[in-house]
This record gives structure tokens, C-alpha cells and sequence, in this order.
């Protein structure tokens, strides 16, 4: 699992904490029966924005269908939604992780410097930009914008001189695209344009919270980092996502909406967090998880225990993992809770659910 919107259950209220896992369990699961359960793999938090915006803008709620016990819901049954929204969310996800792979593989990172591991990576990323082409064109969606973004930013990557929102510009576009077509999946076509507009902000933070997270990581390793190739220090990146969170939440509240209570929840308050907790991690001086634990080793020994980690579904961690630290039930909840207990929004449930109201099926007492 991966992604910057990574809500903890602590802070959402019970109605959209179910909603959000709803999602996120149906998209991992239309992953596998659709494309096998090495699609799995791409699973990821924000690929699932694209059901949960289809289902915000649908008169009737997404079907349901009852899934078996798994080991990421602690071994639990669950509701989770089944329709084309979840579909476009999986063909997003294949296309944009095929190209991550390719980018690594041309850039030659980590373990991709290996032959071997770079042949295999190729043919992975082959198979699920195919994979994601195919459903995608199922849907009426065009994945054009989403392959060109991949390119286009390798190309802008090689070019000097450019500025921090030139180079963003790519994915701004990718997401604008996703966003936009859940408008015709929801049958409001005119929502269309101002989903694009959200998609383009999202892209954007998207995108600089991952190099400030990537920061000094790809400045130990000499790699390839936004702000290192724009010399644009954190607080410039600060200042260009608290704009985009502005742009985002203005976009979120034009939206024609049948129910608004996850969306605003994840776009805006959720995302808001994501920007908070980037740059108190990035600040100098602040004591980073990643620093207390051990350095990935990468070579053989890496592939090996990552392989034992897929195997275990996730009960062995090596001592460089974030999960290592962590008991085994937390390891198996996608909730997104980062730190059990400790996550700082405990007790702020019914601040997730609008402006002083509770959310559409919210559940609580408040």
C-alpha cells in the first residue's frame, strides 16, 4: 500500500471509515480478478480516489458484494464496492505503476541496476500497462494522457532550468484525467471540468509531497529529486501546496455531490494532514523514523526478504521496514493509521464530516 491520503480510523468516523475500506478493499480485489494477484501489487490509497469520487457523484450507492476473510482486515469478511468506478481506479493504477517501473529501469535504481532484475521488471510493467490499456478502453477512457505524462516527465527530467510547477505539470495533467472521466462513469458531464481542475491540484501535491518526502534520501544518494534540480527549498514547496489545498478544497465545493461526507474527508481534511505531517518529517532537525532504522542493504538480501514479506503477507519484516516496529495486528489493518494511538486525531471524529455537521451515514453519536 502506498499513496499520500492515508486516513486513519481513529479520525474518520465509523460511516466513512467503512466506506473508505469498502473502496480500498474492492479496488485490490478487482485487481486480482481481473488481471491476477500480482496486480495486487499496485494497490494503492490514492488510485481509489477515482471510485470514491464515481460513487460521490451517483445518485445510488456503488453495489456491494461480500468478500472473504483476509489477512490485511485482520482475517475479517467485508462489504466492498464492485463497479466501474473500482475498474477505472485499477486501470489507473496499472498504467501509472508500469511507468514508475520503466522510469526505474531507464534511471537504473536500486536493485534495477541488475539485469536480471530489470528484464523481469520490463516484462511486469509490459503486462500491466497492457492490462491497464485494455480495461481502460472497457470503460470509454482514454489512457493516452496517463502514458504521455510518464514520458513527458523523463523528458523534463533531462531538461535544466526549469521551475518546480513546470515539472509537476505532468502528473497535474494524468490525475486531471482520471478525475475528470469518473464525471462520465457518474453520468454528471458537467462536473467534468471542475474534476479536472481537482485532479490538477491533486497531481500537483501529489507530487512535491513525494519529493519532500524523498528529500534527503535522494540527496544522500545523489538521485534525481525536484526540489535538488530546482534548488526551490521547503518552504517554496510549502507555499505551492498549501496553494493547491486552497485550489482543491474551492474545486470539492463546486462538485454537484449526491454524497459529499468521504470526498471532503479525503481531499481536503486528509490531505491537509498529509501536507503537515511531509514537511514536520522533512523540517531540519526533526527526528525522522526512516533514521532510526537500519538502511535497506538492497542487493540479493533485499529481494530476498522483500519476497519473504510477500510470502508471510506481511507477519515477517526485515529491520530497515517501517512495519518492522509494529505488533502484528497493526500490520494487518489498511486503515492508514501510521501510528496507532499516538496519530494525534483521536477524538476529532465529527471534524471529518463537513463544516460542524456529521457525514452521510456517519454512524456516530455526535
Amino acid at each position: 500500500m502506498f499513496g499520500i491520503v492515508r486516513p486513519c480510523r481513529h479520525a474518520l468516523c465509523g460511516g466513512l471509515f467503512s466506506q473508505w475500506m469498502a473502496h480500498l478493499c474492492g479496488l485490490c480485489l478487482a485487481l486480482r480478478d481481473e488481471h491476477g494477484h500480482a496486480a495486487r501489487l499496485v494497490t494503492n490509497y490514492d488510485g481509489l480516489l477515482v471510485s470514491v469520487l464515481t460513487e460521490a457523484q451517483t445518485p445510488a450507492a456503488l453495489p456491494r458484494r461480500r468478500a472473504a476473510p483476509c489477512a490485511l482486515r485482520g482475517f475479517r469478511s467485508a462489504d466492498i464496492v464492485e463497479d466501474q468506478g473500482v475498474r477505472l481506479a485499477a486501470s489507473v493504477s496499472l498504467v501509472l505503476a508500469a511507468g514508475k517501473a520503466r522510469d526505474h529501469i531507464a534511471d537504473g535504481d536500486g536493485l534495477y541496476r541488475r539485469r536480471l532484475v530489470a528484464a523481469a521488471a520490463e516484462r511486469v510493467a509490459a503486462r500491466w500497462s497492457l492490462a491497464g490499456s485494455r480495461t481502460a478502453a472497457a470503460l470509454g477512457f482514454d489512457p493516452e494522457p496517463l502514458t504521455r505524462a510518464v514520458a513527458e516527465q523523463a523528458r523534463l527530467e533531462r531538461l535544466p532550468g526549469l521551475g518546480l510547477l513546470e515539472l509537476t505539470a505532468p502528473t497535474e495533467e494524468a490525475v486531471a484525467a482520471a478525475f475528470g472521466h469518473t464525471a462520465t462513469l457518474a453520468g454528471k458531464p458537467h462536473n467534468r471540468r471542475t474534476l479536472e481542475e481537482a485532479g490538477r491540484f491533486f497531481g500537483r501535491l501529489a507530487h512535491l509531497l513525494d519529493a519532500v518526502e524523498d528529500l534527503s534520501r535522494d540527496r544522500a544518494a545523489g538521485a534525481y529529486n525536484p526540489l535538488l534540480a530546482t534548488g526551490a527549498d521547503l518552504v517554496t514547496a510549502r507555499r505551492h501546496c498549501d496553494d493547491a489545498l486552497l485550489g482543491l478544497r474551492l474545486a470539492v465545493d463546486e462538485l454537484d455531490l449526491e454524497r459529499r461526507g468521504l470526498t471532503r474527508a479525503l481531499l481536503v481534511r486528509e490531505l491537509a494532514h498529509a501536507v503537515t505531517r511531509a514537511f514536520a518529517e522533512a523540517e531540519p532537525g526533526t527526528p525522522e523514523r526512516t533514521k532510526r532504522r537500519p538502511p535497506d542493504p538492497g542487493g540479493l538480501l533485499s529481494l530476498a526478504c522483500a519476497s519473504l514479506t510477500c510470502c508471510t503477507c506481511g507477519l515477517y519484516r526485515p529491520a530497515w521496514d517501517e512495519e518492522h516496529d509494529k505488533s502484528c495486528c497493526s500490520r494487518f489493518d489498511c486503515s492508514g493509521c501510521d501510528a496507532c494511538g499516538n496519530c494525534g486525531n483521536c477524538g476529532e471524529c465529527c471534524s471529518c464530516c463537513g463544516e460542524g455537521g456529521c457525514c452521510d451515514g456517519c454512524g456516530c453519536d455526535c
